[in-house]
């Protein structure tokens, strides 16, 4: 039982990473369903284009996102600097700021769990239903949304670990402050 002897701050950083991890999840999910979808059934111009900035973050060093984050999102960046006055919400360097880190970071995982298992629909069953009248939001929340709900799951809980386990793009835009960024692969690194 000495692994529950964690120090307050340790804790803090648990409860934080926990915290984190699950608004990340939460608040990429609608977004991740809808690119899911829209990956697995449309047929659109740059489809593959969409495809490759999805998984981005899979391929580029985590630091590298983390940047593009700063850059973006930033109290001087377009995205940021919008965002602060017009609504007073900040990202940089506060927790918030770890939990859009960690939902970009896990979002490729989520939408290709969740796609792959549109995929595997068959999609005669949701125009069987469109042929007795449904309209497609409704198509999609009783048939398609049901069938596709253990890849959905899966996807959240991909994205909930990667989320959990997230440093280098959280460290580069929100850094590694005690009790409001550090979250436990931010402690871990402090304590080697």
């Amino acid at each position: 039982m000495d692994w529950l002897a964690l120090s307050a701050e340790e804790w803090t950083a648990v409860r934080l990473s926990l915290k984190v991890a699950a608004v990340a999840t939460l608040a990429s999910l609608p977004a991740g369903v809808a690119v899911a979808l829209l990956l697995a059934r449309g047929r659109f111009p740059g489809k593959m284009l969409l495809d490759g900035l999805v998984h981005l973050p899979l391929v580029l060093p985590p630091v590298v996102t983390g940047y593009a984050l700063l850059l973006l999102f930033g109290r001087r960046g377009p995205i940021g600097a919008w965002l602060e006055q017009s609504f007073g919400i900040v990202f940089s360097f506060r927790w918030t700021g770890a939990a859009l880190a960690c939902a970009v970071m896990g979002f490729p995982l989520m939408v290709r769990a969740i796609r792959l298992s549109i995929e595997a629909i068959d999609a005669r069953l949701e125009q069987a239903a469109g042929t007795l009248g449904a309209s497609p939001p409704l198509v999609f929340l009783t048939v398609t949304l049901p069938l596709a709900l253990p890849g959905v799951l899966a996807g959240a809980v991909l994205c909930f670990a990667k989320a959990l386990g997230e440093f280098g793009a959280t460290i580069t835009f929100v850094s590694n402050i005690p009790g409001e960024t550090q979250t436990i692969p931010a402690a871990i690194y402090n304590y080697t």
